[in-house]
């Protein structure tokens, strides 16, 4: 392995672990929060803050005209350029168009109360939703915003927000939750729109003070931004639509129970276990993007991000499935515990996004928003659909089965439309990771089958310290992260001698 390789393997691990890192905290402070979350209000509680956190964000998305996204190359061209006058001008943009969008944002939701009150079997939530108008409002504000602390390379700041958010959060959910019950669900929705938006601009515009001056006219300079969002828009509908469909599809095959189980082990299984995957946007992308004119090093930088991924993700994974009979009650209550099984067979669905998630990211790289879009709209109908088949013959653990298959099917597809459209090709030793780290999670779910708790335990519990052990061996063998500590430690010690 050369010198280059060695010090792009550190480089994709030094990324990895740091968003992972913050990722990794945020997520530990959610989990508390859901705990109370769950304590105070329950399965029908927690599937009613998951119906309403979906129908929103699917309102958030069609309407936000993708500026969160596309406004991110826009800036940092220009923070690049050191062109300040253009700078401050774009920026007055970005926040017109924000407010535009969060203007129009409200309507709909306004307008489309009723409409989305047909997502839930039983009372009249059209009220509800008209109440939770201001928090589209606030979230499309916040999305500008942080497009434009992203373009100027402000990740500090970013992290802290997140952090700080999270915090606050929690302390809301406590308060309120507790006074309250499900009344106060949306009051929190509201508050915590409200307090990720002043927090957001609080850096943001100590960085570019807000002015109106010289803002008449800006909203015709940004129609390259909205175009150029308008696919991710898209792209966002469906993802949303999907689990808005799967929702309400077992609210009206089950009960708000059923949905709240859904969506608990939905959160474990594959949001909080995704934190390896936080530095993709961040890191990932942009070195991607770089090089996409050159396919074998467009081919080398997936196939390493492969393999960096698998490697941090599959002990974690593996030992997830393990404890999950413990994390599930420690982390919601006692009555959940028939989310168990459903989580541990959907946490191999991470195993599949692991090899897809890098080679999608190809797509965006090459600016192929058709071919983006297409991935992501057959991903959904084909997870909409499995999940409905499989809940029909198998119930709640068939959602976790089907969540597995539909990335399994992903990591098919996009691989096919990548080596057709751009040549690229897995590597051997990603292939080679791929073959013993996949089957190894799999023989720890089903090591969960067993009726012998001990030795369930203790089979699940070795296979997981070898994919542990596997993972420290190459990723030894791969970079010169060793040697770095030991002279790092060794110049410490000299220096107190």
């Amino acid at each position: 392995m050369t010198s280059k390789n060695e010090n792009s393997y550190g480089h994709v691990l030094k990324y990895v672990g740091i968003f992972g890192g913050v990722q990794g905290l945020s997520i530990l402070v959610s989990l508390v929060r859901n705990k109370v979350v769950a304590f105070f209000l329950g399965p029908d509680g927690m599937g009613l803050v998951s119906l309403f956190n979906s129908t929103i964000n699917f309102i958030s998305q069609s309407t936000n005209m993708g500026i969160s996204f596309s406004a991110v190359k826009h800036v940092s061209e220009l923070y690049d350029s050191g062109d300040e006058v253009r700078m401050q001008k774009f920026i007055k943009v970005v926040r017109a168009w924000s407010f535009l969008t969060a203007l129009i944002g409200m309507l709909v939701c306004v307008i489309a109360g009723p409409l989305m009150n047909n997502t839930f079997s039983w009372g009249d939530h059209t009220l509800h939703f008209i109440l939770l108008a201001p928090a589209v409002g606030l979230m499309a504000i916040t999305g500008g915003e942080t497009a434009i602390l992203k373009g100027c390379r402000r990740l500090k700041a970013l992290a802290i927000i997140q952090v700080i958010n999270v915090f606050v959060a929690l302390v809301l959910a406590v308060v309120i939750f507790s006074t309250l019950g499900q009344s106060g669900i949306v009051p929190v929705i509201i508050l915590m729109a409200t307090v990720m938006m002043i927090t957001t601009i609080w850096y943001s515009y100590k960085l570019f003070p807000f002015s109106l001056y010289g803002s008449s006219g800006v909203l015709g300079e940004g129609m390259g931004m909205v175009r150029l969002g308008g696919t991710f828009v898209l792209a966002g509908i469906l993802g949303s639509g999907a689990e808005i469909l799967i929702r309400s599809f077992l609210n009206k095959v089950g009960d708000l129970d059923t949905v709240g189980f859904y969506n608990a082990g939905l959160m474990i299984a594959v949001t909080y276990s995704g934190m390896v995957f936080s530095a993709m946007e961040t890191d990932y992308f942009p070195r991607l993007s770089a090089v996409g004119n050159d396919r074998k090093q467009m081919c080398d930088m997936v196939n390493r991000q492969i393999e960096v991924s698998l490697l941090i993700a599959s002990p974690l994974l593996a030992l997830l499935i393990v404890f999950m009979p413990v994390a599930i009650p420690l982390l919601f209550r006692q009555d959940f515990l028939p989310v168990i099984s459903m989580a541990q067979i959907a946490v191999l669905s991470m195993y599949f996004k692991a090899i897809s998630l890098p080679i999608a990211y190809l797509q965006l790289a090459k600016a192929n928003s058709i071919g983006y879009l297409l991935l992501e709209g057959v991903f959904d109908v084909v997870m909409v659909l499995f999940v409905v088949l499989f809940y029909q013959f198998w119930g709640l653990i068939g959602t976790g089965l089907a969540l597995s298959v539909s990335y399994f099917m992903n990591v098919v597809m996009v691989y096919a439309y990548a080596h057709v459209k751009y040549g690229y090709r897995i590597s051997i030793s990603a292939v080679q990771l791929v073959a013993i780290q996949v089957p190894l999670g799999i023989a720890v779910y089903f090591t969960t089958c067993l009726d012998n708790v001990l030795m369930a335990w203790s089979l699940g519990l070795i296979l997981a310290f070898v994919s542990m052990a596997i993972s420290i061996y190459i990723v030894h063998q791969k970079t010169r992260l060793w040697n770095a500590l030991r002279a790092k430690i060794t110049s410490k010690l000299r220096g107190h001698d």
